[in-house]
């Protein structure tokens, strides 16, 4: 098993931070199976369990959230993945669940993957991983920032073959209200929790300038009337103003990046009440020998610093997230982008705050189509439901990090996780404990 399965386990003198209130508060936390049953500062009912960890006033936290990740793609380049077999993204992906899991990262949102598999064997213990709310492929339309095929290949809707990013699964090309709708329901079909477009050009597409728009107004009322079928929301990949205020309009829920948006355009979001998962990226994050590229990457790197200071101001709901891929040296960095939300947010709670239970309040627009809701007794779709994610409560999903010091007042701790990070529960498995006897 990739981590060690224990009936109970008692956690005592913590110093716990519930993921939501800005108490820090000594305690004790016992789980049974994969729930959290008891959380204060008194003794639970029984304090016999499999397995009993002092904290000796350590922090434990709820386990942290990705919102903006891609599994399948940071584990290897787009170099190997263009010559290695399809195989190659999956084991990689593999390996790459386990270092996030090992980072304190218990969920990830995957915003373009065939994730399918991987989720399956994550969520039955087989393999190691955070919980993954897929997206599976990211739609794109031809030219858009998903269009991976070379100039000279022929659109597929034009009679040619897919792109190699088609065939792993990570894209899917679509033109047209009717072919976007059945990219959609593709993609629902295969298990996505959510549904990712790609609304405006991109950094590492080649063919795409940042300014334009894609998909039209008709097209993404299609994806978004598609998946509201389903119970669920779409997404869309933007960055400019222009962009956004398309995809707000035609009913989109969450805005992914937005960087390069003026302070109307986000408060055009916050009226509309519609989230921004952007990423506090800085230019080294990625990297780019095509200049084109790398200045794609300098203009929206230089807009991550206004953008959050804007959607605070007005009160815009911010998810945390990474966007790393295609490159493996670089996956750590996961960690060291969390830190930076100190800064950014204002404080070290604030941040912390984010990649936890405010997270978790964004993932929850996925309604009946969100894998791990806890059942509220209500039957039917229209039933209410909760993931119990991103806190430390009664009857939340046993997702727990033991921190040496305390990150709600200096967030650089979970910069270190191999150090810092004690103790990491998910799902009630532990699968670190550096202070076992």
């Amino acid at each position: 098993m990739p981590g060690e399965q224990r009936s109970s386990i008692l956690i005592r003198n913590a110093r716990i931070f519930d993921g939501v209130n800005d108490e820090v508060r000594t305690g004790h936390v016992r789980v049974e199976g994969r729930k959290i049953v008891h959380v204060g500062s008194g003794e639970p009912a029984s304090t016999d369990a499999d397995v009993v960890i002092d904290a000796g006033g350590r922090t434990l936290i709820p386990g942290l959230s990705d919102a903006h990740a891609h599994v399948m793609l940071i584990g290897a380049t787009s170099t190997a993945l263009l010559a290695g077999g399809t195989g190659l993204s999956y084991l990689t992906a593999a390996a790459e669940a386990r270092a996030m899991l090992l980072r304190g990262f218990t969920t990830i949102r995957d915003m373009a993957g065939d994730t399918a598999d991987l989720k399956r064997l994550i969520d039955a213990g087989v393999l190691p991983g955070p919980r993954i709310y897929p997206s599976q492929a990211g739609i794109s339309q031809t030219a858009g920032h998903g269009d991976f095929g070379m100039v000279y290949d022929r659109p597929t809707v034009l009679g040619g073959t897919q792109a190699r990013a088609e065939e792993l699964g990570a894209m899917r090309v679509a033109n047209g209200r009717a072919q976007v709708l059945a990219a959609v329901r593709e993609q629902l079909k295969r298990g996505a929790s959510q549904i990712k477009l790609m609304a405006g050009g991109g950094v590492a597409s080649a063919y795409d300038p940042l300014d334009v728009l894609q998909f039209t107004a008709d097209e993404m009322r299609a994806a978004v009337e598609a998946a509201t079928d389903w119970g669920t929301y779409v997404c869309v990949h933007v960055y400019t103003g222009r962009g956004i205020r398309r995809a707000v309009d035609a009913g989109v829920a969450v805005i992914e990046h937005g960087q390069l948006a003026g302070e109307d355009d986000i408060k055009y979001m916050a009226d509309h009440g519609v989230w921004l998962s952007t990423q506090p990226f800085v230019e080294d994050d990625h990297s780019y020998p095509d200049p084109e590229s790398a200045e794609k990457n300098r203009r929206v790197c230089a807009g991550v610093r206004r953008t959050f200071e804007w959607a605070l101001k007005h009160g815009v709901k911010v998810a945390f997230g990474t966007d790393l891929m295609l490159a493996p040296n670089k996956s750590g960095r996961q960690s060291e982008m969390l830190t930076r939300l100190a800064t950014l947010c204002g404080s070290s709670m604030e941040g912390l705050k984010i990649a936890t239970s405010g997270n978790a309040e964004l993932f929850r627009l996925s309604g009946p189509r969100d894998p791990y809701q806890i059942p509220t007794g209500t039957e039917g779709a229209e039933a209410p439901h909760h993931n119990h994610l991103g806190v430390i409560a009664e009857g939340a999903w046993a997702d727990m990090l033991l921190v040496e010091g305390d990150p709600t007042r200096d967030l650089g701790l979970l910069g270190d996780p191999d150090t810092n990070l004690r103790v990491i529960i998910k799902d009630g498995h532990i699968h670190k404990n550096t202070l076992a006897t």
